[in-house]
């Protein structure tokens, strides 16, 4: 077995070592199952134990209310652009968002396919360096639903403070940040977040969703595009990834023996910390986000021409600090340090980072 690297990319993301290691002893044959969990019926008593455990731990770790239900779902984020406004968009309705980046703008676009939608706010002329200030917020008085992306991989920023909604539903594309601080989930109407930043593997989509919104899902919707059906099959209307919501259990479990969401915020503003401040401390990186609205998880930088800047990406995978470039639609570097990126690793990147300086500045 080769030595592990660090892994700095976007997604599919670090994945926590003792994780790793426990689904690799069970990969052979499940206790008591004598199959492999990937082998498993998602009918069995094997799996109605994995499923009932991971939900029963999300909403420990997080204080999920009684009131909104957990889904397991497919599809991935951008399959939930589509699925948000066709369950809560109404014939007529108008639905708001705030544009944040490029995951925004493309939610934007299948809402649009489906009804009216309002930008509330945009930072789109400003190259997405920052999130919108309470002040540039205009939500429209009836909108059936107010939708935001609380971090932004590609620009990285991340929102702060939750926006103010009124007595709309408020919808959070949370891909990139979920279970990396405690989350307010009775503020929202809906959560959905692609497991692969910082759950578990791609294929795997959780949905959080306030009960009262079911209602919503009109009839003439296909099945597995329902909130309602989905919620009634108890996230097993079709087979769902079975080994996805394993791995999900065991993050969640390795994500409580931390210490729960308030030491891993902790632990996450500890590293954005540090390599922020090798980022600023004389200028030759030159960080992208505005400083009231940068991202914990994707720290995004630049150095001073473009060729240093693949240079420095391939230099530091030769080394083993691996998916550094940045997004191909920006370009520049991004350090994605996502809850399962130990200490070790960011301290790795700072001392790369303080070298590829003295040689090339």
């Amino acid at each position: 077995m080769g030595e592990r690297i660090y892994n700095f990319s976007a997604g599919p993301a670090v994945l926590p070592e003792p994780v790793l290691e426990e689904a690799q002893r069970d990969l052979l044959a499940l206790p008591d199952a004598g199959m492999s969990v990937l082998e498993i019926s998602h009918r069995s008593r094997h799996f109605d134990a994995i499923l009932a455990e991971a939900e029963r731990a999300l909403r420990d770790l997080a204080g999920v209310p009684a009131s909104h239900r957990v889904l397991f779902l497919q599809g991935g984020a951008s399959l939930q652009f589509a699925m948000v406004p066709m369950n809560l968009l109404p014939a007529g309705g108008t639905a708001d968002y705030l544009v944040t980046g490029v995951w925004s703008r493309k939610a934007v676009k299948e809402a649009e396919r489906i009804g009216r939608v309002h930008p509330a706010a945009s930072t789109e002329s400003e190259r997405f360096v920052r999130v919108p200030r309470a002040d540039e917020i205009a939500v429209s008085p009836d909108a059936a639903y107010v939708h935001m992306t609380s971090n932004n991989t590609i620009y990285g920023t991340q929102w702060t403070n939750l926006p103010e909604t009124g007595s709309s539903p408020l919808v959070s594309d949370m891909c990139s940040d979920i279970f990396s601080r405690p989350v307010p989930v009775e503020r929202f109407g809906l959560i959905y977040a692609g497991a692969q930043k910082n759950l578990g593997p791609a294929g795997l989509t959780v949905v959080i969703v306030d009960e009262a919104l079911l209602a919503r899902s009109p009839d003439v919707l296909p099945s597995m595009l329902s909130y309602r059906v989905l919620a009634d099959g108890g996230s097993r209307y079709n087979t769902p990834p079975v080994f996805a919501i394993y791995l999900l259990g065991l993050v969640l479990k390795w994500l409580a023996a931390q210490g729960g969401l308030e030491v891993m915020a902790a632990h996450n503003d500890r590293q954005a910390a540090r390599l922020y401040a090798e980022v600023d401390r004389t200028g030759f990186y030159r960080g992208v986000a505005e400083r009231e609205s940068r991202s914990r998880m994707n720290v995004t930088f630049r150095l001073p021409t473009t060729d240093l800047d693949g240079r420095f990406a391939r230099e530091a995978a030769e080394v083993g600090l691996d998916g550094l470039a940045g997004h191909r639609t920006v370009g520049g570097l991004r350090a994605s340090i996502y809850n399962a990126m130990p200490d070790a690793g960011v301290a790795a990147l700072v001392e790369f980072m303080q070298e590829f300086e003295r040689t090339h500045g």
